[in-house]
């Protein structure tokens, strides 16, 4: 990885990889950090040694904001690249956990539904897919992966009131292992991760392995919303949506950004698109 990496790794502890995503100001995916994180999984694959990867973020209230959709409209070809690298991390024998502080919404939420295992601030992590809101629909695999983990109708529930979900209710709906109290949350974490490192890196990737017959969606499967995503890019509802974003401090440190479930139906009226 480059210096300019958005992804910051600690390989100082044996077995284990801790890896801190920043991209100030809010922690936006921009095509860039999608090729970086594509690098870091092949880094990753390539080191026999490491059994467990913590993802976490460096902005305590943003894990990530969300995608840069006006950036990545311009480089479609790199949410091939996304469908692709979250396969990789389901798929590895290395486990993932993300820890969670802060805003994870689209993209961000995508992310953490690949990863292997999920834990969030009670007191700080937000959840939300806010697509629908803004006239798209999820296209990095929320309508694959939340099925499988809350059922149909909660998934529903969830992409398309495109609302902030905290994590109590994140947990009770199943999208989350845990959540706990902010101060335990690193602590736990750690027991765990320290666990997971003791045990062969064979047995818990062919564990894993057979888990995921279960539980992971296809490659079809995930290029099929991705095949929505570009035609719902270009629609006059959606444009008429997104341009009432201008105004409301998208994309910068912002009362908005902090409770963007909130304000989206500001965005259209009932009956209007």
């Amino acid at each position: 990885m480059s210096d300019a990496s958005q992804f910051d790794i600690d390989r100082t502890n044996p077995g284990r990889w801790t890896v801190t995503f920043s991209n100030p100001p809010i922690n936006m995916f921009v095509p860039d950090t999608i090729v970086e994180f594509g690098a870091l999984l092949a880094d990753l694959e390539a080191d026999a040694s490491v059994k467990v990867v913590v993802f976490e973020s460096a902005n305590p209230d943003f894990f990530v904001a969300h995608l840069d959709v006006a950036k990545a409209a311009e480089r479609p070809e790199v949410l091939g690249f996304w469908r692709d690298s979250v396969l990789r991390l389901a798929s590895m024998p290395v486990v993932s956990v993300a820890k969670i502080r802060g805003r994870t919404r689209g993209i961000g939420n995508e992310f953490v539904l690949a990863c292997d295992m999920r834990f969030a601030s009670r007191q700080n992590a937000i959840f939300g897919n806010p697509e629908v809101g803004v006239g798209l629909v999820p296209a990095g695999g929320a309508m694959e992966w939340l099925p499988r983990l809350m059922g149909r109708s909660r998934a529903l529930e969830f992409v398309l009131s495109a609302d902030d979900f905290d994590a109590d209710v994140a947990e009770r709906y199943g999208w989350i292992n845990r959540a706990l109290d902010d101060a335990d949350l690193d602590a736990f974490v750690e027991t765990l991760v320290l666990r997971l490192a003791s045990f062969d890196r064979e047995t818990l990737g062919a564990a894993k392995t057979q888990i995921n017959r279960f539980g992971m969606p296809t490659a079809a499967e995930l290029q099929s919303s991705i095949d929505l995503f570009f035609p719902s890019l270009a629609s006059p509802a959606g444009q008429a949506r997104r341009a009432k974003l201008r105004g409301l401090a998208y994309g910068v440190p912002s009362d908005f950004e902090m409770n963007f479930g909130r304000y989206l139906p500001q965005l259209g009226q009932s009956g209007n698109g």
